[in-house]
Parts: structure tokens; C-alpha cells; sequence
């Protein structure tokens, strides 16, 4: 259930708004920054707050995969396997991180600190191969990279 606040927020964002199908996406942003994911009850209350169908919270949600739709690690990885990204490694780079961290794509680690995820574009076509984890670009990605990245995460 989302909190007083968070409904409060999402209630100050009306006016910025032209109508209430307009503020789904950052209605959900508000969800997942409190969960860290987007789950069917919060779901439903953002459709009975804005006074939408819960088909069209569900649809949003469902499309974009910048909503996760489970709980994931502290670390959400998410390797980005578009066309520039594809052509340039990114088959190899999601490999190579689930090797070191032991799991498969989709998967969270046993201590809750990683999930690794394969997205859409991630609109860093001149920077490929790259991943994203949580807020954060890395680009131009390398195995020594990642092993920087990782070790600086644990």
C-alpha cells in the first residue's frame, strides 16, 4: 500500500499534469522508489487514486522495463541487448556478469544484493556495450570493467 506521503506526492503532481493518465508513469516512479518494485496492490491503488482502470496501470506498468514488476537486489543490473549494444558484445557482457555472480539472467543472489536483468534500449547506442545499475550508466564495457564495477558494489 502506498504511504500517506507517497499519495500526497503523486496528488501535488495533478496540477503539473493535463489529465490523470499523464501522471501513470510518474505515479509508478513514486511506487517503485518506496518498494523498489511495482507490485499489483501498489498498482491498484495508483489506478484508485488517479481513478483509472487498473488495465491501464497494469498496461504501463507491463510495457516499460524501467518498472519491475518482482523485488530485486540492492543492485539492479540491467544490460541493455539492443541492436548497438547486441552487435558490439552484450550477449558476452551478460555472460560474463552472471558468471561472477553465480546466477542467470533474471535472478537475484543469494544475499539479495544482485538482480541481472536484459533490457531494451537503453538509449546509449554510441557508448556499446553498456548496463545500467540502479540510477547509473556504465559504458563501453569491458570484463575489466565490470570486475571494477562489481568489486566496488560488494
Amino acid at each position: 500500500m502506498l504511504t500517506q506521503e507517497n499519495k500526497n506526492k503523486i496528488d501535488a503532481l495533478r496540477k503539473q499534469f493535463p489529465d490523470t493518465k499523464s501522471l501513470t508513469i510518474p505515479a509508478l516512479h513514486i511506487a517503485q522508489e518506496q518498494y523498489g518494485w511495482v507490485s499489483e496492490e501498489a498498482m491498484k491503488d495508483i489506478a484508485l487514486l488517479l481513478n483509472l482502470p487498473e488495465s491501464h496501470i497494469i498496461g504501463v506498468a507491463t510495457f516499460y522495463t524501467m518498472f519491475n514488476k518482482k523485488p530485486v537486489g540492492k543492485y539492479h543490473i540491467q544490460v541493455c541487448t539492443n541492436v548497438s549494444c547486441q552487435l558490439l558484445g552484450s550477449e558476452k557482457i551478460s555472460r560474463y556478469i552472471c558468471n561472477k555472480l553465480n546466477i542467470k539472467v533474471g535472478e537475484t543472489t543469494s544475499d539479495k544484493k544482485f538482480t541481472i536483468s536484459e533490457v531494451e534500449c537503453l538509449g546509449s547506442c554510441g557508448t556499446a556495450p553498456m548496463m545500467q545499475v540502479n540510477d547509473d550508466y556504465h559504458e563501453n564495457l569491458t570484463p575489466e570493467k565490470i570486475d571494477k564495477i562489481l568489486q566496488e558494489l560488494k
